[in-house]
């Protein structure tokens, strides 16, 4: 399953039910750059999770609700609840584990 791109409108909607991890970044963020190919990855190898990610210059309201200032940042949500915030670059492994958490 591919990451979807969502919206401020649409965030809600994509997330609220099972596990989702939602990546926001921006293009100008290098490790950003670094982060989406990671999720990617584990996208196709990890089914049980929804993977969306956001741009945060193109939707200021929904990183402000949650107080992410600094980019990446990754939410993971279980039944529209976060559960779990992650700042900064995480690789495939940390990622992985993480979610196993939340999937069992």
């Amino acid at each position: 399953m591919a990451v979807k791109t969502v919206e401020d409108a649409t965030f809600n909607q994509e997330t609220n039910t099972g596990v989702s991890i939602t990546d926001f970044w921006a293009t100008w963020c290098g490790p950003c750059r670094m982060q989406s190919p990671v999720l990617d990855v584990l996208s196709d190898e990890v089914d049980d999770v929804k993977f969306v990610k956001m741009d945060v210059d193109a939707n200021p309201e929904t990183p402000a609700a949650f107080g992410i200032r600094a980019i990446p940042t990754l939410l993971i949500k279980k039944d529209g609840e976060v559960v779990e915030r992650l700042t900064g670059f995480h690789n495939k492994e940390q990622l992985a584990k993480i979610l196993a958490k939340y999937t069992n």
